[in-house]
This record gives C-alpha cells, sequence and structure tokens, in this order.
C-alpha cells in the first residue's frame, strides 16, 4: 500500500483552492490545529490525552510514537504554493522554523490537554511569553500586570518595553480594585501568573476574566505552576496561556521549552512572532518534551501526594514559622485553591525560624532535594528566594510581596513522602540544635 507524503494538516478548512473567494466574501474558516492526524479525544481522561493525543505513528516503518524528523525543509509541491499563496502557510510543512512534524504533534497534544484550539511551542518560555505579548499590543500600548511576577516578565515590561515605546504598571495580584484602577486608554493587555512565585497566591482568573471583559482587554497569563491537570485557565476565560515547558510539563529537568495555548485565530496571530523572532522548538527537544508529556497526569497526582504529606509535616515542626501551601487550610487562599484547582501541585513555600542564614544551614543538612532554580521536575529541588530567583530585589522589596527572612522554595519532586519526611526532620533537628548550642 502506497503512503501518502506527510504534506501538512488536510482538514483544514484553508486548504481548498479557490483563489480570492475567501477574501472576497470574508468567509474564511480554520479549523483547531494544524493538526498531523485525527484523534477524537472527547470525553477521555486526563492520562489517556496526555499518552494519545498528537502522539504520531510512523507510516512508513510503524514504528509506535512520534518519530524525530530531523530536517531543516521539506520538499515544496503545489499544494505547499497554494498553501503560501492563500495565507495558510502555517497549515504546511515548509520549513522547520515554520512548523515541523514533531512540533505539530506535542502542539496537539498541549492544546487537548489544556482544552485550547491551538498551541505553539517555543525554544523557552520566555520566547513563549515574549511572542504572546507582542502579539497582542500595538505601538505605544500599556500593560497591566501583577508586581510579583518571574523575573524574565518582569524585565520584559521594565527594560524591553521602554525601549519599543510601550509601558507597563504592576499591581498586587490580589488588589482587584488597584487592577481596575491602573487601567488606561492605551492599556490593551492583562498579564498574570496563576498561582505565584514564590509565596503560591492562587489569583481569582474569574475576577481578572470579568474586568478584561468589561475593558475589552485580553488576558494573558502564565499557568506554568499550574498545568493542566491542576487547572485549565481557558475554560475560565483566559484568551491566551503560556507555560515554561521546562517546569511541570516536561518534567525532568532536561530541557528548555515554551507554549503558548488559546483560540486558533489568537495563535495565529502569535506564529509570525515566532517566525520573527526565531524561537522555534528543535525537533529533538520536540521529542523530550512529548515523551514527558505522555506521564503528566500521574507526575502531578506523585507530586501532589509527596507536598500534601510533606507540608503538613513542616507544619507541625517547631523550627518552622510558617508553611505556605495552597492545599492547606492554612493557607490564606486555600478556598480559592479548592475552588479553581482540580488538584495540589510539588510546589511548598515555608519560612525557617532563625532568617536566612538557618535557611542556608537547612540546605548543607539536607540529602534529598537538589540545591538548584527551576521546578516541576520528578526530583525535588530546593532554593532561597533572597540568593536567586529574588536576589536583585532589595530587602524591602521582597517584604513587599511576602518573602521575609528564612524563605525556602522546594519543589516536591515524586520521591516517596516518608522519605522526604525523614530528610526535612533530620535537618530541621540539625539546625535547630545548632542554635541551642549557639
Amino acid at each position: 500500500m502506497t503512503k501518502k507524503p506527510l504534506f501538512g494538516d488536510t482538514t483544514s478548512q484553508a486548504a481548498t483552492r479557490n483563489p480570492g473567494m475567501w477574501i472576497n466574501e470574508l468567509d474564511r474558516n480554520r479549523r483547531s490545529g494544524p493538526f498531523l492526524s485525527a484523534h477524537p479525544m472527547d470525553g477521555m481522561g486526563m492520562s489517556t490525552k496526555a499518552v494519545h493525543a498528537g502522539t504520531h505513528d510512523d507510516p512508513c516503518t510503524g514504528a509506535v510514537g512520534t518519530p524525530i524528523y530531523q530536517t531543516s525543509t521539506f520538499i515544496l509541491h503545489e499544494e505547499t504554493y497554494g498553501s503560501i499563496e492563500e495565507g495558510f502557510g502555517r497549515d504546511r510543512f515548509i520549513y522547520t522554523r515554520y512548523g515541523n512534524p514533531s512540533q505539530w504533534a506535542v502542539q496537539e497534544k498541549l492544546a487537548i490537554l489544556e482544552g485550547a484550539e491551538s498551541a505553539i511551542v517555543f525554544s523557552s518560555g520566555m520566547a513563549a511569553i515574549t511572542a504572546a505579548v507582542m502579539a497582542l499590543v500595538d505601538k505605544g500600548a500599556h500593560v497591566v500586570a501583577a508586581s510579583d511576577l518571574y523575573g524574565g516578565t518582569y524585565n520584559l515590561f521594565n527594560q524591553e518595553f521602554p525601549s519599543l515605546g510601550m509601558s507597563a504598571t504592576l499591581v498586587d495580584s490580589y488588589d482587584l480594585e488597584a487592577i481596575e484602577a491602573a487601567i488606561q486608554p492605551d492599556t490593551q493587555i492583562l498579564y498574570f501568573e496563576v498561582i505565584t512565585n514564590p509565596v503560591l497566591k492562587v489569583v481569582d482568573i474569574p475576577a481578572l476574566v470579568d474586568i478584561a471583559k468589561r475593558h475589552n482587554l485580553r488576558l494573558i497569563v502564565d499557568s506554568t505552576f499550574a498545568p493542566p491537570p491542576v487547572m485549565k485557565p481557558l475554560e475560565l476565560g483566559v484568551d491566551l496561556v503560556v507555560h515554561s515547558a521546562s517546569k511541570y510539563l516536561n518534567g525532568h529537568s532536561d530541557l528548555i521549552a515554551g507554549v503558548v495555548c488559546g483560540s486558533r485565530k489568537l495563535v495565529d496571530m502569535v506564529w509570525p512572532r515566532l517566525l520573527n523572532y526565531g524561537g522555534s522548538l528543535d525537533p529533538h527537544a520536540c521529542f523530550l518534551l512529548e515523551r514527558g508529556l505522555k506521564t503528566l497526569d500521574i507526575r502531578m497526582k506523585a507530586h501532589e501526594a509527596s507536598a500534601t504529606a510533606l507540608a503538613s509535616f513542616l507544619e507541625t515542626h517547631p523550627a518552622v514559622e510558617n508553611v505556605l501551601y495552597p492545599m492547606l487550610p492554612s493557607h490564606p487562599d486555600h478556598a480559592r485553591a479548592k475552588e479553581l484547582m482540580k488538584m495540589g501541585t510539588g510546589n511548598v513555600t515555608f519560612f525557617v525560624k532563625g532568617g536566612d542564614q538557618a535557611a542556608l544551614a537547612l540546605l548543607d543538612h539536607l540529602k534529598l532535594p537538589k540545591h538548584a532554580t527551576s521546578l516541576g521536575g520528578i526530583e525535588s529541588l530546593i532554593s532561597l528566594p533572597f540568593n536567586s530567583s529574588q536576589a536583585t530585589m532589595t530587602a524591602r522589596q521582597r517584604a513587599e510581596i511576602g518573602i521575609h527572612p528564612g524563605c525556602v522554595r522546594l519543589s516536591v519532586g515524586i520521591e516517596d513522602a516518608d522519605d522526604l519526611i525523614a530528610d526535612f526532620d533530620q535537618a530541621l533537628n540539625a539546625i535547630s540544635a545548632m542554635k541551642g548550642a549557639a
């Protein structure tokens, strides 16, 4: 049996050749995608979608799983030329910076997991954030964003925006009145993080959606700390969702990647920024991300189980001042977390008695967690915001967003909870003994 060459998404309604018709009649439509092949996933569970959505069995060899299409370019033909001429080049394979079957496979999986019509993968989370923001703003635009943003996003708004003739006002994620008051005539988007870093505020996404709709603004959220098994912001009315796919989505601390998910219309607007800024994800990296996504749901359940047990233990230890974990009743946003989040994550923030010096000593006594930045990996990762993620802030700035002395940021991996508890118990007891001896 002769196999049809892999030319692109032949289900795209724009693929019908009828030059000039859709321009004159303004009736051009696009299906969700672009997709390699039909994968009906409606009604199936999260783990089933994670395993099967988008995964493309090789039509030539019968290999189970998406091959790595390690090629820079593709053979052109009449259909390809027509797609370029009629403006739907995103639906055909032309050049890997434009699109590649390895990219499409993981994009389809991400879109279905996120409940989106379309998705694009990028070479980093910051490439995804920059492309998404720049796709929805014009010259002179103003943005209202959270005051406790990821450092790279903060720099985009405070360093890059002024050089481009644009501006941003940063507001406390909790203060809905201040957010609305910050909106100006030239405001075009709201930009917030679903769960903030490192104090784990659970942001009121439905309220932000309401503000955006009333002011005719687009709402972009960074959902890195809340992957699809935890929350689907698009279902709440958000316009675009971005992730650093290096974190929970991939889950193995061996990949840098980002993704933008949303409606086909808006993601098609983001795609030219991918081309212009050059943040395309390499086919081999796509393979790694697709592999990681297949276990996303079961990994998140393991993260939640160990994190919940460990956070509960830390709350009872006399060397710990305070614990922030949204699934604990003690968290100030616990009620909102139960309403918006389908499950917990692996992120736990806690404060050691004795301040930053005690926190430094704790890291020296721990045996299982790795002293490293990032989060969402299968191994537990631990860091101190004062000398890593928020090191460029003053002590006063850190205090204003809730980062007080002794703050520890922990990404709980999938290790057995009993082993993590035993390790933290011995380490906390050790620093307590040091303080007693002093």
